[in-house]
C-alpha cells in the first residue's frame, strides 16, 4: 500500500493506494468495526465482508433518506455498536456518503473508514468529509462534514462496474481537469476510456491524482466558504436535471459543465468551449439536453448553494482557472434560455 496522510482542520485522513481488500482487516479490527454496504456489493463480494457485521441497503439514490438512517441506526444498535464503533462504508458515493452521515450522528459521532468502489467514489464522492442525505426531491439538503480516518483503494473493484458506471465517473475527472488541472486537461485529451480500462498503472495514476486534487483543495477551504466551492461546477443545473428528468449523475454533470462553459464564454470570454465540449464527447458523455427552464429554476430556489437572492454560480476563466461569479436568478434564466 502506499500511503498519503492529508491533514485537514477537522482531522487528518490516510489515503491508502494501490491497497487489496485484505487490507482492510488490519484497519478495520473486526471485533468493533461495522460494514454499510449497498445489496449488489454484498452479492459480489459476500465472502470478504462476512468477517464483519454487514448493514445491506438497497442500491441507488434513495437509500440517501431520513427513513434508511432510522433503519441503519436500528440495526446498529441491535449489534450492540458502542462508541469504539468503527463505521466502514463500503461503495460507491450514496454508500459513502450514508455511512459518513451515520458515523457522524450515531452516538454523538463515532469513527470512520471509506472504501469506495467506484470511480466516482475514489476521485471525488468519498474525499472531503461531506455526507448528504436528501430530502424527497432536493439533493442533500441534510449533512455534515466529518473526514473519514481513511479510505481505502483497491482498484480491482473497479472489474465488476458496469460501463455506464464508468462514464459517470469520469464527468468528475473532467471537471476536477476543468477547474484546476491544465495539464490533466491534456492528459485526458491524449486518451480514451478505453485507455484507462486497459492500462492499469495508467488508471491508478489517474486516480490518485485526483483524489489528491480534491484532498488539496479540501484542504485549503473545508467548510466550503470559497475554493471548495469550484468542486460545484456543472453542478448547479446538474442536480435539478438530475432528479427532475432522472439522469445519470454523470450525464447531468456533463451536461451542466457545458452549460456553464456557455455561461463562461459569454461573461467572462473563455476560449475553449469546444476543447471542453470535445473532450465530453470523448469520453461518452453528453453535452445538452432540452429542458423546462421554469421547472428546473424552481427546483435550484431550494439549491444549497443558494445565497440571498443570488446563487455562486462557478465558471471557467480558462481551463484550470475556476471563478465564482454570483448570478440573480432572472440572468440564469435568460443564460439559460439563449
Amino acid at each position: 500500500m502506499n500511503k498519503y496522510t492529508v491533514p485537514f482542520r477537522s482531522g487528518s485522513t490516510d489515503f491508502y493506494f494501490e491497497a487489496d481488500l485484505d487490507n482492510l482487516v488490519e484497519l478495520a479490527p473486526i471485533e468493533n468495526s461495522f460494514i454499510i454496504t449497498d445489496e449488489n456489493l454484498m452479492m459480489n463480494y459476500q465472502s470478504l465482508l462476512k468477517r464483519w457485521p454487514v448493514i445491506v441497503v438497497a442500491p441507488g439514490e434513495a437509500a440517501k433518506s431520513l427513513e434508511v438512517l432510522d433503519d441503519v441506526v436500528r440495526q446498529l444498535l441491535a449489534l450492540n455498536a458502542g462508541r469504539d464503533a468503527l463505521i466502514i462504508g463500503f461503495g460507491g458515493g450514496v454508500v459513502t456518503d450514508l455511512a459518513g452521515f451515520v458515523a457522524g450522528i450515531y452516538k454523538r459521532g463515532v469513527r470512520c473508514g471509506l472504501v469506495p468502489t467506484s470511480v466516482l467514489g475514489m476521485v471525488d464522492a468519498a474525499i472531503g468529509g461531506k455526507n448528504g442525505l436528501n430530502v424527497g426531491d432536493y439533493k442533500n439538503m441534510m449533512g455534515l462534514i466529518r473526514q473519514p480516518e481513511f479510505l481505502l483503494y483497491d482498484h480491482e473493484l473497479l472489474q465488476t462496474l458496469p460501463q455506464e458506471e464508468w462514464i459517470n465517473g469520469f464527468a468528475e475527472i473532467i471537471k476536477h481537469a476543468a477547474i484546476l488541472d491544465e495539464p490533466l486537461f491534456s492528459l485526458l485529451q491524449q486518451h480514451t476510456l478505453a485507455d484507462f480500462q486497459q492500462d492499469k498503472e495508467l488508471l491508478k495514476q489517474l486516480i490518485q491524482t485526483n483524489a489528491l486534487l480534491k484532498a488539496r483543495l479540501v484542504q485549503i477551504d473545508e467548510t466550503e466558504t470559497k475554493e471548495r466551492k469550484w468542486l460545484n461546477f456543472g453542478h448547479t443545473l446538474a442536480h435539478s436535471i438530475e432528479t427532475i428528468y432522472q439522469l445519470p449523475h454523470g450525464h447531468a454533470v456533463s451536461i451542466g459543465m457545458m452549460m456553464a462553459a456557455k455561461m463562461s464564454e459569454s461573461l467572462l470570454g473563455f476560449q475553449n468551449l469546444q476543447d471542453l465540449k470535445q473532450l465530453i464527447e470523448q469520453y461518452q458523455l453528453p453535452t445538452q439536453l432540452n429542458f423546462d427552464t421554469t421547472r428546473v429554476l424552481l427546483q435550484l430556489q431550494a439549491d444549497k448553494k443558494r445565497m440571498s437572492e443570488n446563487i455562486q454560480y462557478v465558471l471557467l476563466e480558462k481551463i484550470g482557472k475556476a471563478v465564482l461569479y454570483p448570478l440573480s436568478l432572472s440572468q440564469i434564466q435568460s443564460a439559460w434560455s439563449t
